[in-house]
C-alpha cells in the first residue's frame, strides 16, 4: 500500500462516524479522490459518488462501501453526571466494558469509559450473568449532572470508540503441499484499528477510481465509487445512492467475518485473514447474482489473484438493499477477511485490501454492455 493511499486510509479509519454522523467521513473521502475523480455527487441523506469515466457512459458500475461505523447515541445524563446510551448498529454485550469512547458534544470531543457496577460488589449470582448495555454507563469523569452539562452534554449526542489505528508486520508460515510443518514463506502488514466495517469498503472504492485515472486504464463503462451512510442501520445511504445512480451493475465492497479464530467451524465462516479477500456467495439480505459471481471467480483465476468463497448466514450489506433497487440490479459482494467486527478494534490484512482493489479493476475492465446484459438475459 502506497504510503498516501496508506494515510488516507488510516485518517478514515481513526475519523469520528457512526451512523447518522458520517459527515467528517465523507470529507475525508471527498478531499482524496478530488484529484483524480471525473466527477464528485451527493445524495441529501449524506453519501458521496465519485466516478471514472471509460470509454462509453454505460453500463453503469456501482462500487460502495459505507462509511458509517458502528457507535452509540447519549439517551440520558442522571443526577451523578453518568451517560447512559443507545447502540447505533449491532453491539455484543461483552465487548463493552472497560472500552474507552469519545462523546462528541456542543463543546468538542470529551473522552469517557464504558462501564457498570464493579464485580466486587455484586453477588455471587450476578457474577454469573452478562451485563448488558441496558446496565452500563458512560463515564466521563462527573460527580453530578451539573458538571457533564458544564461540558456540553446533551441527549443525542453521538459516541465512537476510542481505538488509534496502527500497523505491524508479522512472518508468514504455510504448510507446504503434502507438507507436515508449517514453514516460513515471507511477511506481510496487518492493520489494527476501528471502523474496518466498512472503512475499508470505501477505501477499496476510492482507489479503483485513483487506479483507472492515474494508470489511464482503458474500461467500457462508467464507475461510480460510493461513500455511502446508514448502513449500520438499515441499509439506507444504499438506497438513496441506488436511486441516484441508477446502477445497471454493483460489487458490494465490504468485510467478511473472519473464521480462522477459535470456536469457529469452518463451515461458519470460511474466509481466513491473509488469503485473499473473499466473495460472499450468500448472506441473509441478498442471493448474488450467479453470473456475476463467475466473472469475479474467473477474473480471479485469469490474473493469478488470491478469491477466497464466503458465506454469512446471518447479516447484510449494502447490496440486499441495491439489488431490488428500481427493476433490480446485478449485484455480488466481494470482501477483506476481518477479525472482530463491531468491536473497539479488529484485525485486517493490508495484503488483503490490495488484492480487492486489483481483482476489482480488472473486473470492471470487462464489463462492457454485452456482459453486463447477459447477468440478466433469459
Amino acid at each position: 500500500m502506497e504510503a498516501k493511499a496508506l494515510d488516507f486510509f488510516k485518517r478514515l479509519c481513526e475519523s469520528f462516524g457512526p451512523s447518522g454522523f458520517e459527515r467528517d467521513a465523507v470529507k475525508i473521502v471527498k478531499e482524496y479522490v478530488t484529484p483524480f475523480a471525473d466527477e464528485i455527487a451527493s445524495d441529501k441523506l449524506g453519501s458521496l459518488h465519485f466516478s471514472a469515466k471509460g470509454a462509453s457512459a454505460g453500463p453503469v458500475v456501482l462500487l460502495p462501501g459505507h462509511v458509517d461505523e458502528v457507535g452509540f447515541v447519549i439517551s440520558g445524563v442522571n443526577a451523578q453526571g453518568f451517560l447512559s446510551f443507545n447502540p447505533l448498529g449491532g453491539w455484543f454485550d461483552q465487548v463493552l466494558l472497560g472500552q474507552k469512547v469519545k462523546v462528541r458534544t456542543s463543546k468538542g470531543l470529551v473522552g469517557g469509559i464504558i462501564a457498570a457496577k464493579p464485580p466486587h460488589l455484586m453477588s455471587a449470582e450476578e457474577r454469573t450473568k452478562v451485563v448488558t448495555k441496558e446496565k452500563m454507563f458512560i463515564d466521563i469523569g462527573c460527580s453530578n449532572e451539573k458538571e457533564a452539562r458544564e461540558m456540553g452534554v446533551r441527549v443525542g449526542d453521538p459516541v465512537v470508540p476510542d481505538s488509534p489505528f496502527s500497523t505491524f508486520e508479522k512472518s508468514v508460515y504455510r504448510k507446504p503441499e503434502g507438507g507436515v510443518e508449517e514453514k516460513k514463506v515471507g511477511t506481510t502488514v496487518l492493520a489494527c484499528g476501528k471502523g474496518f466495517d466498512d472503512r475499508v469498503g470505501a477505501y477499496i472504492a476510492a482507489e479503483v477510481v485513483r487506479r483507472l485515472k492515474d494508470r489511464r486504464l482503458a474500461h467500457p463503462n462508467t464507475v461510480i465509487g460510493a461513500a455511502t451512510v446508514q448502513e449500520e442501520v438499515g441499509l439506507r445511504g444504499a438506497r438513496t445512492s441506488a436511486h441516484v445512480v441508477r446502477p445497471d451493475v454493483c460489487i458490494t465492497l465490504e468485510v467478511d467475518i473472519a473464521g480462522d479464530v477459535p470456536g469457529i467451524e469452518a463451515h461458519e465462516a470460511p474466509a481466513k485473514m491473509g488469503l485473499g479477500p473473499s466473495l460472499i456467495t450468500y448472506d441473509a439480505s441478498m442471493i448474488p447474482n450467479q453470473g456475476l459471481k463467475e466473472l469475479v471467480i474467473r477474473t480471479a483465476e485469469e490474473c493469478k489473484i488470491p478469491l477466497q468463497l464466503s458465506q454469512m448466514r446471518g447479516g447484510g450489506t449494502d447490496g440486499g438493499a441495491i439489488h431490488m433497487a428500481n427493476a433490480g440490479c446485478p449485484c455480488v459482494v466481494v470482501a477483506v477477511p476481518t477479525r472482530h467486527i463491531h468491536s473497539h478494534a479488529g484485525l485486517l490484512s493490508l495484503e488483503d485490501v490490495d488484492n480487492a482493489v486489483s481483482l476489482i479493476t480488472e473486473v470492471v475492465m470487462r464489463l462492457d454492455a454485452k456482459t453486463v446484459d447477459s447477468f440478466t438475459a433469459v
